[in-house]
């Protein structure tokens, strides 16, 4: 789909309302309509009882290149899960927007975010908990095409630039002009997801665009677009999050467990049968494995506990976002963190 010139820009206000309202619907409820009755009432029973969750439907967004998407395939997610006795359904989402919309309704229970998402997810009142570090997030990048007058990020005054606000890529957008002393309204950005946001790129109806892997990586190899700013140019630590909805890690902590010790099961097999994984995401994304190969190593992909430096640096971002105005009150990041899942996921 081609967008036109006049795109309105929706503004994040009226996404995090959105979320919001959503939120408040979803929180009404008191088990996920995934969640057979007797696994819920077995959570609050007993310990023993709570490792029960025969029945349960654990719902995975399961689209992005890396650990998620090769655990769905090598049935990881299916085995761990078995030995609850539940069972798994995948979900197709396209931001982080769409995975804060589908937690708040109860329809989501594990996703991977970017930090962005994150922050406006804990300002919309979205209740979920960051589980880990899913990755390092340096595969956000800011694009222009190969013959382009703009060369840096000072360059951009003026102009069109598409970007999915409230993304990861948008977050790395704001701390880069933060860090040129500009602000967006130096330039107009234009928010898009990619699916429009590409076709607004190459036909040249915006700049420049804001955009993750493998997208960064499809554009340079294919087009020969240049990366003008990512998260290492303006040293900035910006981590995707393996995140959970928080009334799931309340009554099904065992299955929060299952799903960190089936990414990781898929990330060491990543790591040890590293072409093999590029052959496998190449055909499932209908990618070339050269882009692969380099989304993945631009955007290394991680299970750790969340660090001091992710939440500092998240804190940094969250900042911004108050005096942009984007969100409305002041956030403490660190109290969405929740490390226990992880460490007893890894025998720490």
């Amino acid at each position: 789909m081609q967008p036109k010139k006049n795109i309105k820009l929706l503004p994040l206000a009226a996404i995090l309302l959105a979320i919001a309202i959503i939120a408040g619907c979803g929180t009404a409820n008191n088990a996920s309509p995934n969640s057979s009755p007797s696994s819920a009432e077995g959570s609050s029973a007993s310990p023993e009882a709570s490792k029960s969750a025969d029945g349960v439907q654990v719902n995975v967004e399961a689209s992005q290149i890396g650990p998620i998407l090769i655990a769905k395939e090598k049935g990881f997610f299916e085995e761990e899960f078995a030995k609850y006795g539940a069972t798994v359904s995948y979900q197709t989402l396209q931001s982080s927007s769409q995975f804060l919309e589908a937690i708040a309704s109860n329809r989501l229970d594990f996703a991977r975010i970017g930090y962005v998402g994150a922050i406006t997810g804990q300002a919309a009142n979205v209740d979920f908990k960051l589980l880990s570090e899913g990755s390092d997030g340096a595969g956000d990048g800011i694009l222009v095409q190969k013959d382009s007058p703009v060369k840096s990020v000072k360059d951009l005054k003026g102009k069109k630039v598409a970007v999915a606000k409230g993304s990861s890529s948008w977050g790395l957008l704001l701390r880069a002009l933060a860090k040129e002393g500009m602000t967006t309204s130096d330039i107009e950005l234009i928010n898009l997801l990619p699916d429009e946001a590409q076709g607004a790129f190459q036909s040249g109806q915006v700049d420049a665009w804001g955009v993750w892997e493998p997208h960064r990586t499809n554009q340079v190899n294919t087009n020969g677009a240049t990366i003008i700013a990512d998260s290492k140019i303006i040293d900035a630590y910006t981590p995707g999050y393996n995140i959970a909805r928080t009334k799931f890690t309340e009554e099904h902590p065992d299955l929060v467990i299952a799903y960190l010790t089936a990414y990781e099961k898929a990330l060491q097999w990543e790591k040890e049968h590293f072409d093999e994984a590029i052959s496998l995401l190449a055909t499932i994304k209908k990618l070339d494995e050269e882009t692969v190969r380099i989304s993945l190593k631009n955007n290394v992909d991680l299970n750790n506990p969340v660090s001091d430096k992710a939440t500092e640096s998240q804190q940094v971002t969250a900042d911004i976002l108050l005096e942009l105005g984007e969100i409305k009150e002041k956030l403490d990041v660190s109290k969405v963190v929740d490390n226990s899942f992880i460490n007893k996921a890894l025998g720490k």
